[in-house]
């Protein structure tokens, strides 16, 4: 049996750049990758996949989940790829602009190429990832990155600095397209650049420069499922928290934090007034 992590992905910054001819929008995205996350375990065989963990229902194991759409795109520009049964234990929640669908799909490539003896930068392994989803290729190598594009244009693998931080969903699923339908950008359009990240900034002048950004989703994300503003005021409002935010499309927000006790200490306050959120503390890399 062979088994990896599939990492949470979060958006520390989402510039929407405009919209493009094919519908599409042009984003500039700075994604960095957390501790927690789902776990998938493939054992070779015929293809199928079960499905366990606290979000397992939400997730579902029928076609439409991105493992086997991952792995039959792959099988597709593979002849004779050896196959398995997946088996992943979700954590992650669903529809929560954490990217988990993607990390999995990108789990369930790089497992396929240990088993098959392909490179995770094989063009096969590269082109079933962007033919499954936007997302995927970011989360193959699951390392710090600016995405561009509609997330197919990577930039290299950044050395952040250790940033610590607490990740909190307020439980109400948003759907991507429907954010991006509410921002209503008319095609083509600019906005104002993304701000720099340099290599060798501390994580206080990292901080700083992802406070320079911003994420152009939260607004219209808010608008359809208030409790993201729930959740960012009650990140806002601990103590020792640096910067909060929306991640991707939503609901899932993080604050930031100066070091891991002041982050745990603010899961547990957080989970302790909000039962039925799910929250956790995290270190981003």
């Amino acid at each position: 049996m062979l088994a990896t992590r599939a990492p949470a992905k979060v958006n520390l910054t989402l510039h929407v750049l405009g919209r493009r001819p094919d519908g599409y929008h042009a984003l500039e995205s700075l994604v960095a990758f957390g501790a927690t996350g789902d776990d998938l375990s493939l054992t070779p065989g015929a293809l199928s996949l079960s499905v366990s963990g606290p979000t397992a229902n939400a997730a579902g194991a029928g076609n439409d989940n991105l493992v086997l759409k991952a792995a039959r795109a792959l099988a597709r520009r593979v002849p004779g790829l050896r196959m398995g049964a997946f088996h992943l234990t979700k954590r992650l929640p669903v529809a929560a602009g954490l990217g988990g669908g993607s990390a999995d799909a990108a789990a369930a490539l790089r497992l396929l190429a240990r088993l098959n003896g392909l490179s995770r930068d094989d063009p096969a392994i590269l082109a079933a990832a962007s033919d499954t989803g936007a997302d995927v290729p970011v989360c193959l190598a699951s390392r710090a990155r600016m995405m561009a594009g509609a997330g197919e244009v990577l930039g290299p693998a950044l050395r952040l600095p250790p940033l610590f931080a607490v990740l909190a969903n307020p439980g109400v699923p948003v759907a991507t397209a429907a954010v991006f339908q509410a921002l209503a950008l008319p095609q083509g359009g600019t906005a104002s650049p993304h701000p720099a990240i340099e290599p060798a900034t501390g994580a206080a002048g990292l901080i700083q420069i992802i406070a320079g950004g911003r994420n152009d989703l939260e607004t219209p994300a808010i608008a359809l499922a208030p409790a993201i503003g729930e959740a960012l005021a009650s990140m806002r409002a601990a103590a020792g928290c640096r910067l909060a935010r929306m991640s991707g499309s939503g609901a899932t927000v993080f604050g930031l934090f100066d070091d891991g006790a002041a982050s745990l200490a603010t899961a547990k306050a957080i989970r302790r007034a909000r039962p039925g959120w799910w929250v956790r503390a995290t270190r981003l890399r």
